[in-house]
């Protein structure tokens, strides 16, 4: 017994000294400061523009504007195949801001129709009617058209032998 206090442990501290730790997410101006120059997804190839592999980028440039590691709101169209089968995949952030935090689960993957007329309808839907990166929807709709005639195959013409020349 020390001053009068018991020896099982040290004093309480009063509650006026008590901090607490909270988890802020960054900045994504300060995220885009620290991943443009140097991070695992930049193709840098001579006489072109820098490029980014990263998930939820639009473009596939390496800029603030399509980045989907330093927005907060990514966004993406693009093709994925399984198996033998091809589908058209939209890419958008997660709504809940707990998961910016946890890569696994940031990213969601949603299906788009490929009939054009409700295909397009889809990513305006997603974009305008939600007010979620209205300045991408041009460009999202302009994929979707060049990711959708990348899905057509050629047809194979084989000529008769027995036709007359």
């Amino acid at each position: 017994l020390a001053q009068g206090r018991l020896a099982s442990g040290p004093p309480k501290a009063s509650p006026r000294f008590l901090f607490v730790a909270v988890k802020m997410p960054a900045a994504s101006d300060l995220i885009w400061e620290c991943v443009k120059a140097n991070n695992s997804f930049i193709r840098k190839s001579p006489n072109m523009p820098v490029m980014s592999a990263e998930a939820g980028n639009l473009c596939g440039l390496n800029s603030y504007k399509f980045s989907g590691l330093a927005n907060a709101k990514a966004f993406d169209v693009k093709c994925v195949k399984t198996g033998s089968k091809e589908t058209i995949v939209m890419t958008t952030s997660n709504k809940k801001s707990s998961r910016a935090q946890k890569p696994g689960s940031r990213l969601i993957q949603a299906g788009v129709k490929k009939q054009t007329k409700k295909g397009l309808a889809q990513i305006a839907k997603a974009t305008e009617g939600s007010f979620y990166r209205r300045d991408l929807i041009e460009l999202a709709q302009k994929k979707y058209q060049k990711v959708k005639t990348s899905l057509k195959k050629k047809k194979v013409v084989v000529k008769s032998r027995r036709a007359g020349k």
